[in-house]
């Protein structure tokens, strides 16, 4: 399937634009993923580990491996990435975004290749890559097909992507746009359209329909009184990851 020239939404580009600045402030307008973050990279790095055989004991158990943050934002997923030894590119259609991503990386003596780009651009120019982390992005996009396709030419065959979202449901409304925007202020009103949430089984049908086969599926759960996430292989009602293969 041939994926269009360009999938960004440019309303959603400028809600992360206008607050690029506050990406590394753990109390600021991304505090949730920064809460969220040490769970998405245990999922992360065990679905990598097993997809390549690597051991996570090792100081630099993913070198080799070429990495995409698809929508990397400030770059919270990219710099654990690239510790953990992968070659990793960071893109972003909000050019706001980068130079603070740039910026953090500089300070921490990481080599990280931020670029504003989408999707779409990259598989054009035949960048190919082992794993795409794709986490967050799909549904802010316009056309969740298309971007999709554009992530699985990405791919190499064999290839790993990485791809979470938020469930459409009653739920999803209340905990994710009514709980985060207004009642926690965790995010601006407005940040999520809940008519543009996935549920986990119109997700899996894009990623087959985008070439890819889905291998496996849990939930991010969040817990209000110890204040933590967690991961479950049951409760896919709010947040919650896939994993991808593209064949050989």
């Amino acid at each position: 399937m041939q994926a269009p020239a360009n999938t960004v939404d440019p309303s959603e580009i400028a809600k992360f634009e206008a607050m690029a600045a506050e990406w590394w402030d753990p109390n600021g307008k991304f505090k949730p993923l920064h809460m969220l973050n040490p769970c998405r990279l245990d999922y992360i790095t065990q679905q990598i580990a097993g997809e390549f055989e690597r051991d996570l004991a090792g100081t630099r158990p993913f070198e080799g491996l070429r990495l995409l943050d698809i929508g990397c934002g400030g770059g919270l997923l990219s710099e654990p990435m690239a510790r953990l030894g992968a070659e990793v590119v960071g893109a972003d259609a909000a050019q706001g975004n980068l130079p603070v991503a740039r910026i953090h990386a500089e300070q921490s003596g990481l080599d990280i290749d931020y670029r504003h780009t989408t999707a779409e651009a990259l598989a054009e120019a035949g960048e190919q890559f082992d794993v795409v982390l794709n986490m967050e992005v799909v549904e802010h996009v316009a056309d969740p097909l298309s971007y999709l396709t554009a992530t699985q030419q990405l791919l190499k065959p064999g290839g790993l992507e990485i791809c979470s979202t938020i469930n459409r449901n009653p739920k999803s409304y209340a905990v994710a746009i009514f709980g985060a925007e207004v009642v926690m202020r965790w995010l601006p009103k407005g940040t999520h359209e809940w008519n543009k949430f996935i549920t986990p089984d119109e997700l899996f049908d894009l990623l087959r329909q985008a070439g890819l086969d889905p291998v496996d599926r849990k939930g991010f759960v969040f817990n209000p009184i110890l204040w933590n996430w967690s991961i479950s292989d049951r409760d896919l009602s709010v947040n919650y990851v896939t994993a991808s293969i593209k064949p050989e």
